[in-house]
């Protein structure tokens, strides 16, 4: 079991399996055909409960909404986590790519763009310090 961030798991140029299958499930959650295959099994949620249906077919379509529930919400937290640290790894570049830029100007820094630099540099990789 691995307690990494999901976009750390795998070698660099390399994908896992996993983060592989989570990729294609985000494309076909996203799809209108999930969407009407959601709809199909709310209408049939909603068909089971007014129908009168003995309480095994009533378990059963409760049981087939909250897995397919769990599942999205799982493929979410993972895509959520792999934006997040792209977000986060551009941003360090953009700010290490500023820093390198004064720099090379070698301009005299007053008190206000000192400390401003100061805060740049500490904020580089802080997510990876947390």
């Amino acid at each position: 079991m691995a307690l990494q961030h999901p976009a750390e798991r795998a070698s660099e140029g390399r994908t896992a399996r996993f983060e592989k299958l989570a990729e294609l499930a985000s494309n076909f959650t996203s799809s209108a055909v999930f969407s009407v295959l959601c709809v199909l099994l709310v209408a049939g949620f909603v068909t089971v409960h007014l129908a009168g249906l003995p309480t095994e077919w009533q378990h059963l379509a409760g049981d087939a909404m909250a897995a397919v529930s769990l599942l999205l919400l799982a493929l979410l937290k993972n895509s959520e986590r792999r934006a997040e640290h792209a977000i986060q790894r551009k941003l360090d570049a953009i700010a290490a790519a500023l820093l390198e830029r004064q720099e090379d100007e070698g301009d005299r820094e007053g008190v206000a763009a000192g400390k401003a630099r100061e805060d740049l540099e500490s904020a580089i990789g802080m997510e990876d310090r947390l």
